[in-house]
Protein backbone atom coordinates (compact mmCIF):
# COMPACT_ATOMS: atom_id res chain seq x y z
CA UNK A 1 0.00 0.00 0.00
CA UNK A 2 1.32 3.21 -1.05
CA UNK A 3 2.47 5.91 1.86
CA UNK A 4 1.31 9.31 2.83
CA UNK A 5 2.40 11.89 0.48
CA UNK A 6 4.49 14.37 3.02
CA UNK A 7 4.48 17.54 1.17
CA UNK A 8 0.39 17.25 0.81
CA UNK A 9 -0.02 16.59 4.75
CA UNK A 10 2.10 19.41 5.02
CA UNK A 11 -0.01 21.64 3.18
CA UNK A 12 -3.25 20.20 4.22
CA UNK A 13 -1.72 21.20 8.14
CA UNK A 14 -1.26 25.09 6.52
CA UNK A 15 -4.66 24.68 5.79
CA UNK A 16 -6.09 23.60 9.23
CA UNK A 17 -4.28 26.15 10.98
CA UNK A 18 -5.54 29.64 8.93
CA UNK A 19 -8.90 27.96 9.18
CA UNK A 20 -8.32 28.11 12.98
CA UNK A 21 -8.80 31.46 15.92
CA UNK A 22 -5.79 33.23 13.71
CA UNK A 23 -6.90 33.62 10.49
CA UNK A 24 -3.90 35.36 9.36
CA UNK A 25 -0.71 34.05 10.22
CA UNK A 26 2.60 34.96 8.75
CA UNK A 27 5.49 32.18 7.89
CA UNK A 28 7.51 32.16 11.22
CA UNK A 29 4.16 31.71 13.23
CA UNK A 30 3.39 28.71 10.84
CA UNK A 31 6.70 27.44 11.10
CA UNK A 32 6.64 27.59 15.39
CA UNK A 33 3.19 25.57 14.99
CA UNK A 34 4.83 22.70 12.75
CA UNK A 35 8.06 22.51 13.37
CA UNK A 36 9.53 22.78 10.44
CA UNK A 37 11.93 25.93 8.79
CA UNK A 38 11.30 28.70 7.73
CA UNK A 39 12.15 28.51 3.80
CA UNK A 40 10.44 25.32 4.02
CA UNK A 41 7.02 26.50 5.03
CA UNK A 42 7.56 29.71 2.62
CA UNK A 43 7.72 27.08 -0.18
CA UNK A 44 4.45 25.29 0.74
CA UNK A 45 2.63 28.88 1.44
CA UNK A 46 3.91 29.96 -1.93
CA UNK A 47 2.87 27.04 -4.31
CA UNK A 48 -0.79 27.04 -2.30
CA UNK A 49 -0.69 30.82 -3.14
CA UNK A 50 -0.07 29.98 -6.75
CA UNK A 51 -3.05 28.07 -6.97
CA UNK A 52 -5.47 30.24 -4.90
CA UNK A 53 -5.45 28.42 -1.98
CA UNK A 54 -3.95 30.90 0.24
CA UNK A 55 -3.63 34.39 -0.39
CA UNK A 56 -1.42 37.33 1.43
CA UNK A 57 -2.08 40.26 2.71
CA UNK A 58 0.00 43.41 1.02
CA UNK A 59 -0.09 45.22 4.39
CA UNK A 60 1.03 42.99 6.96
CA UNK A 61 2.84 39.56 4.84
CA UNK A 62 0.61 37.54 6.83
CA UNK A 63 -1.22 34.80 5.01
CA UNK A 64 -4.85 33.40 4.88
CA UNK A 65 -7.48 30.90 3.38
CA UNK A 66 -7.67 32.24 -0.43
CA UNK A 67 -11.20 32.80 -2.38
CA UNK A 68 -10.36 29.49 -4.59
CA UNK A 69 -10.90 27.18 -1.03
CA UNK A 70 -13.26 28.73 0.78
CA UNK A 71 -15.38 28.78 -3.00
CA UNK A 72 -15.10 24.98 -2.89
CA UNK A 73 -15.95 24.61 0.74
CA UNK A 74 -18.98 27.28 0.23
CA UNK A 75 -19.92 24.61 -2.68
CA UNK A 76 -19.37 21.64 -0.80
CA UNK A 77 -22.07 23.47 2.05
CA UNK A 78 -24.24 24.65 -0.16
CA UNK A 79 -25.40 21.20 -1.77
CA UNK A 80 -25.27 19.77 2.07
CA UNK A 81 -28.15 18.69 2.88
CA UNK A 82 -27.85 19.74 6.76
CA UNK A 83 -27.64 23.20 5.57
CA UNK A 84 -30.05 22.97 2.88
CA UNK A 85 -32.89 21.66 5.79
CA UNK A 86 -31.92 24.54 7.66
CA UNK A 87 -32.77 27.84 5.32
CA UNK A 88 -36.72 27.63 5.87
CA UNK A 89 -36.60 28.43 9.30
CA UNK A 90 -33.31 29.79 11.03
CA UNK A 91 -33.75 33.16 9.24
CA UNK A 92 -37.19 33.02 11.17
CA UNK A 93 -35.42 31.91 14.54
CA UNK A 94 -33.09 35.20 14.01
CA UNK A 95 -36.04 37.51 13.38
CA UNK A 96 -37.59 36.31 16.53
CA UNK A 97 -34.71 36.15 18.72
CA UNK A 98 -32.58 39.26 17.22
CA UNK A 99 -29.66 36.91 17.94
CA UNK A 100 -27.15 35.05 15.23
CA UNK A 101 -28.21 31.47 14.67
CA UNK A 102 -25.59 28.58 13.69
CA UNK A 103 -25.83 25.16 13.26
CA UNK A 104 -22.95 22.83 13.83
CA UNK A 105 -21.79 19.16 13.13
CA UNK A 106 -18.90 17.20 14.72
CA UNK A 107 -15.58 17.10 11.79
CA UNK A 108 -12.92 14.91 13.01
CA UNK A 109 -12.05 16.66 17.03
CA UNK A 110 -13.27 19.91 15.74
CA UNK A 111 -17.19 21.81 15.20
CA UNK A 112 -17.61 22.47 11.31
CA UNK A 113 -20.33 25.57 11.47
CA UNK A 114 -22.33 24.53 8.01
CA UNK A 115 -24.99 27.32 8.47
CA UNK A 116 -25.17 30.81 9.98
CA UNK A 117 -27.52 33.41 9.79
CA UNK A 118 -26.49 36.99 11.08
CA UNK A 119 -27.99 38.97 13.72
CA UNK A 120 -30.64 41.22 12.25
CA UNK A 121 -29.11 44.80 12.85
CA UNK A 122 -26.74 46.79 11.33
CA UNK A 123 -23.69 45.50 13.34
CA UNK A 124 -20.52 44.65 11.86
CA UNK A 125 -20.67 40.57 11.94
CA UNK A 126 -18.75 38.06 10.06
CA UNK A 127 -19.86 35.02 8.28
CA UNK A 128 -18.67 31.54 9.75
CA UNK A 129 -19.60 28.89 7.43
CA UNK A 130 -17.15 26.60 7.04
CA UNK A 131 -15.22 27.84 10.25
CA UNK A 132 -13.75 25.42 12.53
CA UNK A 133 -14.54 25.65 16.32
CA UNK A 134 -13.10 23.59 19.59
CA UNK A 135 -15.08 21.23 20.80
CA UNK A 136 -14.71 21.65 24.08
CA UNK A 137 -14.58 25.84 24.30
CA UNK A 138 -18.27 25.96 23.06
CA UNK A 139 -22.11 25.15 23.11
CA UNK A 140 -22.13 23.60 20.30
CA UNK A 141 -19.09 21.07 20.93
CA UNK A 142 -20.37 20.77 24.26
CA UNK A 143 -23.79 19.35 22.68
CA UNK A 144 -22.58 17.25 20.35
CA UNK A 145 -19.91 15.56 22.87
CA UNK A 146 -22.56 15.48 25.75
CA UNK A 147 -24.05 12.60 22.65
CA UNK A 148 -20.89 10.18 23.32
CA UNK A 149 -20.01 7.86 25.73
CA UNK A 150 -17.35 8.58 28.18
CA UNK A 151 -14.92 6.69 26.49
CA UNK A 152 -15.63 8.02 22.84
CA UNK A 153 -15.02 11.21 24.41
CA UNK A 154 -11.80 11.04 25.91
CA UNK A 155 -10.53 9.02 22.84
CA UNK A 156 -11.86 12.46 20.93
CA UNK A 157 -10.26 14.76 23.71
CA UNK A 158 -6.73 13.09 23.68
CA UNK A 159 -6.28 14.25 20.15
CA UNK A 160 -7.38 18.02 21.19
CA UNK A 161 -6.30 18.79 24.04
CA UNK A 162 -8.47 20.91 26.61
CA UNK A 163 -6.84 24.74 24.66
CA UNK A 164 -6.71 27.65 27.13
CA UNK A 165 -8.82 30.27 24.66
CA UNK A 166 -10.21 32.89 28.04
CA UNK A 167 -10.49 32.69 31.35
CA UNK A 168 -13.58 30.46 31.61
CA UNK A 169 -12.62 28.17 29.40
CA UNK A 170 -12.49 24.47 31.08
CA UNK A 171 -8.78 23.34 30.91
CA UNK A 172 -9.44 20.50 33.54
CA UNK A 173 -11.11 17.11 32.46
CA UNK A 174 -12.54 16.28 35.44
CA UNK A 175 -14.11 19.80 35.55
CA UNK A 176 -15.35 19.40 31.87
CA UNK A 177 -16.56 15.92 32.45
CA UNK A 178 -18.64 17.47 35.46
CA UNK A 179 -20.25 20.06 32.79
CA UNK A 180 -20.76 17.28 30.05
CA UNK A 181 -22.84 15.56 32.48
CA UNK A 182 -24.98 18.58 32.79
CA UNK A 183 -25.55 19.28 29.69
CA UNK A 184 -26.82 15.56 29.32
CA UNK A 185 -28.97 16.05 32.57
CA UNK A 186 -30.14 19.98 31.34
CA UNK A 187 -30.61 19.42 27.29
CA UNK A 188 -28.43 22.78 27.06
CA UNK A 189 -25.22 23.85 26.85
CA UNK A 190 -23.97 27.32 27.48
CA UNK A 191 -20.83 29.10 26.80
CA UNK A 192 -20.35 31.98 28.91
CA UNK A 193 -17.51 33.89 26.77
CA UNK A 194 -15.53 30.51 27.00
CA UNK A 195 -14.09 30.33 23.32
CA UNK A 196 -14.39 34.49 22.83
CA UNK A 197 -14.57 37.10 25.60
CA UNK A 198 -17.77 39.44 24.88
CA UNK A 199 -19.83 36.48 23.57
CA UNK A 200 -22.48 34.28 24.53
CA UNK A 201 -24.12 30.94 23.26
CA UNK A 202 -26.42 28.54 23.81
CA UNK A 203 -26.76 25.32 21.79
CA UNK A 204 -29.39 22.05 22.03
CA UNK A 205 -29.22 19.40 20.10
CA UNK A 206 -31.65 18.37 16.94
CA UNK A 207 -33.21 15.18 17.34
CA UNK A 208 -32.33 11.87 15.67
CA UNK A 209 -34.45 9.70 16.08
CA UNK A 210 -33.24 7.62 18.77
CA UNK A 211 -29.78 7.99 17.59
CA UNK A 212 -26.89 10.02 18.78
CA UNK A 213 -27.59 13.57 16.96
CA UNK A 214 -24.17 15.17 14.64
CA UNK A 215 -25.82 18.25 14.61
CA UNK A 216 -26.93 21.15 16.92
CA UNK A 217 -27.95 24.59 17.08
CA UNK A 218 -27.34 27.71 18.94
CA UNK A 219 -28.11 31.44 19.37
CA UNK A 220 -24.97 33.73 19.78
CA UNK A 221 -25.35 37.19 21.25
CA UNK A 222 -22.87 39.82 22.30
CA UNK A 223 -22.53 39.15 26.62
CA UNK A 224 -24.18 43.12 27.08
CA UNK A 225 -26.96 42.18 24.81
CA UNK A 226 -27.57 38.89 26.20
CA UNK A 227 -26.69 37.56 29.69
CA UNK A 228 -27.01 33.80 30.93
CA UNK A 229 -30.09 34.26 32.41
CA UNK A 230 -31.79 35.69 29.69
CA UNK A 231 -30.34 33.50 27.14
CA UNK A 232 -31.65 30.37 28.72
CA UNK A 233 -35.32 31.99 28.13
CA UNK A 234 -34.71 32.14 24.55
CA UNK A 235 -34.27 28.22 25.29
CA UNK A 236 -37.91 26.91 24.08
CA UNK A 237 -38.02 28.63 21.39
CA UNK A 238 -34.88 27.01 20.22
CA UNK A 239 -35.74 23.92 21.57
CA UNK A 240 -39.18 24.17 19.27
CA UNK A 241 -36.41 25.24 16.38
CA UNK A 242 -34.28 22.01 16.41
CA UNK A 243 -37.15 19.70 16.93
CA UNK A 244 -38.82 21.19 14.00
CA UNK A 245 -35.07 20.36 11.98
CA UNK A 246 -35.03 16.88 13.31
CA UNK A 247 -38.62 15.80 12.14
CA UNK A 248 -37.75 16.14 8.40
CA UNK A 249 -38.22 13.04 6.26
CA UNK A 250 -34.69 11.88 5.08
CA UNK A 251 -35.97 10.68 2.10
CA UNK A 252 -34.39 13.54 -0.51
CA UNK A 253 -36.65 13.01 -2.98
CA UNK A 254 -39.49 13.72 0.13
CA UNK A 255 -38.01 16.86 1.82
CA UNK A 256 -39.93 19.33 3.71
CA UNK A 257 -39.56 21.52 6.83
CA UNK A 258 -41.90 22.70 9.60
CA UNK A 259 -41.16 26.54 9.74
CA UNK A 260 -40.81 27.87 13.47
CA UNK A 261 -44.65 29.25 12.91
CA UNK A 262 -45.71 25.83 12.32
CA UNK A 263 -43.75 24.19 15.46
Amino acid sequence: MPGKIQSIERAATILRLLSGRNRRLGVVDIAGEMGLPKGTVHGLLRTLQSVGFVEQDEDSGKYMLGAALLHMGSSYLDGNELRARALNWSDSLATRTREAVRIGTLHEEQVLVVHHVFRPDDTLQTLDVGTLLPAHATALGKVLLAQMTAAQRQRLLAHAPLEKYTAKTLTDLGKFEKEIKRVQADGYALDDEEFLPGLICLAVKVPAAGRPSNLCVALQAPIMRLSPARAKAFLPMLQRAAAALGEIDGDSASLRTRTLAEA
